[in-house]
């Protein structure tokens, strides 16, 4: 559980099957199950059975090591692509003034009997989708988010903090924030989710579709339909990241920043939108940064909801629909430098993926066949108008 709470823009689904061994011979012996994914319901995730071995090595030093093991392999849901894990971890040492060198290796064979979508191809088949790189960035951001939340590092100074006084209510807002953030990763993958018989990409339009059932006290009670694209812009994701966070376009702060990190677009917002009808509704919105690409997810909330979070009230009973964008680089050697980083400019020849995706609850009691497709359709049309929005406000016409 831990270890998808802290990788969950990798790891989408994580299940111990069997321990077995509890340390006995000088380790820990789990065969695991795991399910990996990209950010975007274009590329079909991958899944391993294995074998994870975990042993401190002496009194600074630990190491964690996955190999696969073929264990009754129709268990698994859906076989888009047979992947094996070749000896590949973590080792942790202990530097003794509160920190760790973290050294991780990704060594993985992986047969794609269905190509890579042509959007993606580059980035996926190059080392930033699933290689140790993007472990080592996603546990540096998340190790940062924890230190901010639980007050090991000072928050810089904003005049827009002070409204939560209290480290115990912004480490509440956090904890809602980061629900609202992991629900909204596991919604894009989307071969889960379908739970009726619709289409999962609507009349091939590169929109992809899915309706369910909420599962949960921490979803709105009812059908919920999902759609998400993803598309190619010829915008470095920094220039993205900026266009999506300005609150001058979108709405306005309500008076609330919760920094996560030092860079200054890691933050956690409560946005008022432009809405007048709906003063007592609210936006939580989490938006972070590194340098493999960027994310803005807003889900609506009662205010007196979120006040009772503060207050200290159970969380996981405040239900949560997000939506939000994803952006990452395009994996092209044009968009990155010698060490990976992103040189393209706004315009350059390099660029960035983005994926858009919404959720919208739609019924709470039965549904019919003609509120199926109507949903279907609505959801379409909204997604395909921000698309043609987002292109519009950046001067980018295809």
């Amino acid at each position: 559980n831990k270890w998808k709470e802290i990788f969950p823009t990798i790891v989408t689904k994580a299940t111990t099957l069997e321990v077995i061994d509890t340390g006995i011979f000088g380790g820990l012996l789990h065969l695991m199950y795991q399910k990996m994914h990209i950010l975007s319901p274009l590329v079909a995730p991958r899944e391993f059975f294995f074998i994870r071995y975990f042993r401190q090595i002496n009194s600074s030093t630990w190491v964690l090591v996955d190999v696969s093991y073929d264990f009754i392999t129709q268990l698994q849901d859906s076989v888009p692509t047979r992947s094996w894990r070749f000896p590949s971890g973590c080792i942790i040492q202990d530097i003794s003034n509160g920190k760790s060198t973290v050294t991780w290796i990704e060594h993985v064979q992986v047969d794609d009997k269905l190509s890579t979508h042509r959007l993606y191809r580059d980035f996926v088949c190059g080392s930033q989708a699933y290689g140790a790189k993007r472990w080592i960035i996603t546990l540096q951001r998340m190790c940062e988010r924890f230190a901010f939340s639980n007050g090991l590092i000072a928050t810089p100074t904003n005049e827009l903090e002070g409204v939560i006084e209290s480290l115990e209510g912004k480490r509440n807002v956090m904890n809602l924030s980061r629900r609202m953030v992991e629900s909204f990763f596991e919604v894009l993958c989307m071969s889960d989710k379908l739970d009726f018989p619709n289409p999962s990409e609507y009349q091939n339009s590169g929109v992809c579709v899915s309706l369910r059932k909420s599962n949960g006290p921490h979803q709105p009670d009812g059908f919920i339909v999902s759609a998400a694209t993803s598309l190619w812009l010829p915008f470095s994701k920094e220039h993205l990241f900026n266009f999506f966070q300005d609150e001058k376009r979108r709405a306005q702060v309500l008076g609330c920043l919760i920094s996560t990190g030092t860079h200054p677009g890691n933050r956690i917002s409560i946005v008022q939108p432009f809405v007048p009808k709906e003063n007592k509704m609210v936006v939580l919105q989490e938006s972070s940064i590194d340098s493999l690409g960027a994310a803005i997810i807003y889900a609506p909330m009662d205010l007196k909801a979120l006040l009772s979070v503060v207050n200290g009230d159970d969380a996981t009973k405040i239900p949560i629909l997000p939506s939000g964008f994803v952006i990452s680089t395009d994996g092209r050697a044009s968009s990155r430098g010698t060490n990976g980083a992103s040189t393209s400019s706004n315009t350059g020849s390099g660029g960035s993926l983005l994926t858009v995706a919404f959720q919208i609850l739609i019924c709470h009691s039965q549904l019919t066949t003609q509120l199926n497709m109507e949903s279907v359709a609505t959801v379409h049309t909204l997604i395909s108008s921000t698309v043609k929005k987002i292109k519009a406000a950046l001067h980018y016409y295809d």
